[in-house]
């Protein structure tokens, strides 16, 4: 099984690097300006990780409950699915150029959020830079590098594959995140209506962070919205098992996957119409 999503995510991200064009990329960060760079800085990782700590202590969740919340909220970055909005109203090279710098990003912040969320319950943890770093350069990095490298020699042969490339990957991460569901039945079962709330405020704080401290355009804003929503829950799995070692952290993730794969399905339908209201009104 982790096999075959790892297959599905290098796919997606070797999809990814297909389609990226590193003139916009670079453009993409040379027009931010360090006020920008700071706000999408909070918006990225502060603002998610603290909504989280805030969530737990509101609701009525337990200590493992809570570790699993935290860290999908210091986790930024996954590719599940974000290329499918293209065609809908979002940007893809913005998503793209985003994900890759809040993957670079990661093995830095991810360790010190960590660490300082652990000491508000007297507890010591500290993921080493470098177990991030690898899990972002082979699962991320390494395909994008693919990607890139196999549109600049074969375009043509990019620009039919790329399509199948990402419906393939799409399609068998989906699969694997059901048959995950499935076999975490019984552990599903512990989750509490209060959990699910969290879960789904925490989906919103996300979208949020970057409504409240973004300034610019509409398009902009809402594919990093969306991009900021879509966590590394992959990531936070295989931390939380290897640091946490609590049971009750895994349905809080898994949790947290379902909530963001109904998020995409329904952004479109959530986002354009104000957009389109928006042209209407300025018409």
């Amino acid at each position: 099984m982790k096999l075959v999503l790892a297959a599905a995510v290098f796919a997606l991200m070797v999809s990814v690097g297909m389609s990226l064009k590193l003139r916009e990329l670079i453009a993409h960060w040379r027009a931010l300006t360090w006020d920008q760079w700071l706000r999408l800085l909070l918006a990225t990782f502060i603002l998610p990780s603290a909504a989280a700590l805030v969530l737990a202590r509101i609701f009525p969740v337990n200590l493992g409950e809570t570790a699993g919340l935290f860290l999908v909220g210091a986790t930024p970055g996954a590719p599940l699915l974000t290329r499918n909005l293209a065609r809908r109203g979002f940007d893809m090279q913005v998503a793209a150029s985003y994900q890759v710098w809040g993957a670079m990003l990661t093995p830095l912040m991810l360790p010190l959020l960590v660490y300082g969320a652990a000491k508000l319950y007297s507890r010591t943890i500290w993921i080493p830079p470098r177990v991030v770093l690898w899990q972002i350069a082979e699962k991320e990095f390494v395909p994008l590098l693919a990607g890139i490298m196999l549109i600049h020699f074969a375009p043509a042969f990019c620009r039919k594959a790329q399509p199948k490339v990402n419906m393939i990957g799409n399609a068998v991460l989906m699969l694997v995140f059901a048959l995950l569901l499935w076999k975490m039945g019984p552990e599903l079962k512990v989750v509490t209506p209060w959990t699910i709330l969290a879960v789904l405020l925490l989906v919103i704080a996300s979208v949020g962070s970057m409504y409240l401290l973004l300034r610019t355009d509409a398009v902009r804003v809402r594919t990093l919205a969306v991009s900021n929503a879509n966590r590394h829950v992959g990531l936070a799995l295989l931390l939380s098992g290897r640091y946490t070692r609590n049971h009750f952290a895994l349905p809080v993730i898994a949790c947290y996957a379902v909530a963001v794969a109904l998020l995409l399905v329904i952004a479109p339908r959530v986002f354009r119409p104000r957009e389109a209201a928006a042209k209407t009104a300025t018409a």
